[in-house]
């Protein structure tokens, strides 16, 4: 039945229609209850973990300096460094293309965590 123009007020036709259809679902809450919520800080995932350090020293020449900082590197991590070449020859960087321009370590495990502890004790633990 058509209520345009008649007198029903809104509530009784919300009222008649809740009646007429009574297999629509009613709609769940939301959200569980707040205290249905598990300790998010017991999720595994949520633990901060250190993978990897990686100490990377750009040069951008090949020569005495990149020997240098590839010794400072070893000296830190007691790993032999990777250099890294350049990609290409760039005249205004003085720079060619396959020349050695930097040197890299990456340290994984227990050694990561104790270089990354000792470098912030030298900043205070300020980033």
């Amino acid at each position: 039945s058509s209520h345009f123009g008649s007198s029903l007020s809104a509530e009784a036709i919300w009222t008649e229609f809740a009646e007429a259809a009574p297999h629509f679902p009613t709609l769940p809450a939301r959200h569980p209850p707040v205290a249905a919520m598990p300790d998010k800080s017991d999720n595994p995932m949520r633990q901060i973990k250190v993978e990897k350090l990686t100490l990377n020293i750009s040069v951008g020449e090949s020569g005495d300096r990149l020997t240098r900082a590839a010794k400072v590197l070893e000296q830190l991590t007691e790993q032999q460094p990777v250099f890294t070449k350049c990609r290409l020859t760039i005249r205004s960087f003085g720079v060619r293309r396959n020349e050695k321009i930097a040197c890299y370590v990456t340290v994984r495990g227990e050694k990561a965590e104790e270089i990354l502890e000792k470098g912030l004790k030298v900043k205070e633990y300020e980033l």
